[in-house]
C-alpha cells in the first residue's frame, strides 16, 4: 500500500521547480511502492531495479507534464505500469519466451522443508491464477488486494467510474476461484 505523506504534492511542486533534493525525497518516500507496482505488472523479481530506476529517470524527465501535483498518485502509477510493461515485452523479445513468476522467499518461509514446499505450490498456484487474468481484471485485483487501494484511488489511477472498478474486482474474484478451483482437480 502506498503511504500519502503530508507534503507529497509539495514536493512534486519543488521538484517541477527543478529542486533536486524534492524529487530525492519523494523517490526516497515511495520507491518501495513503485517497485511493488514493476513486481505486479512483470512478476520478474530480476526486472525491478533496471525498472524503478527507469521509472524515477522518466519521472525526473516529465515532471513538468504533471499540471495538477496533488494528483501524482495516478500519474506515477501509469509511469511505472507502462515502463514495467515494456521492460517485460523487451525481455521475452529478447529471450524468445515468456518468463513465468517467481516462487517465495525463502526467507519468510518457515523451516521445515515439507511445509516450505507446499506453501510455494500454494504461492505458486496463486501467483499463476493472477497472472492468467485478463490486464483490465488483474490490474484492479493487485491494487485493490495487494496494494490495498480504495476503489475510489483504483478508478483515479485508471480513469474508471468507481462502479467499472467493483465490477471488474467482483469478476476478477470470480475468475480466480474458477481457476484455482479447477487447478485442484488435475
Amino acid at each position: 500500500m502506498i503511504r500519502i505523506h503530508e507534503g507529497d504534492h509539495e514536493l512534486i511542486a519543488a521538484a517541477q521547480r527543478g529542486e533536486r533534493s524534492a524529487l530525492d525525497a519523494f523517490v526516497h518516500r515511495h520507491d518501495g511502492w513503485v517497485r511493488q507496482i514493476v513486481y505486479a505488472t512483470t512478476g520478474r523479481p530480476g526486472l525491478v531495479d533496471d525498472v524503478a530506476q527507469s521509472v524515477w529517470t522518466g519521472v525526473w524527465q516529465q515532471i513538468a507534464t504533471l499540471s495538477d501535483p496533488e494528483r501524482w498518485r495516478g500519474w506515477l502509477y501509469r509511469l511505472a505500469k507502462n515502463a514495467a510493461i515494456d521492460a517485460g515485452r523487451r525481455q521475452a523479445r529478447e529471450r524468445g519466451m515468456t518468463v513465468g513468476l517467481n516462487g517465495a522467499d525463502p526467507a519468510t518461509c518457515e523451516s521445515d522443508p515439507a511445509r516450505r514446499a507446499s506453501q510455494s505450490e500454494e504461492q505458486q498456484r496463486m501467483l499463476r491464477a493472477i497472472r492468467g487474468l485478463p490486464d483490465h481484471y488483474r490490474e484492479p485485483f493487485i491494487l485493490r488486494h495487494l496494494q490495498e487501494w480504495s476503489y475510489a484511488e483504483i478508478g483515479e489511477a485508471m480513469g474508471l467510474p468507481i462502479d467499472t472498478v467493483e465490477t471488474r474486482l467482483v469478476r476478477a474474484r470470480r475468475l480466480l476461484r474458477e481457476a484455482l478451483g479447477n487447478s485442484e482437480g488435475r
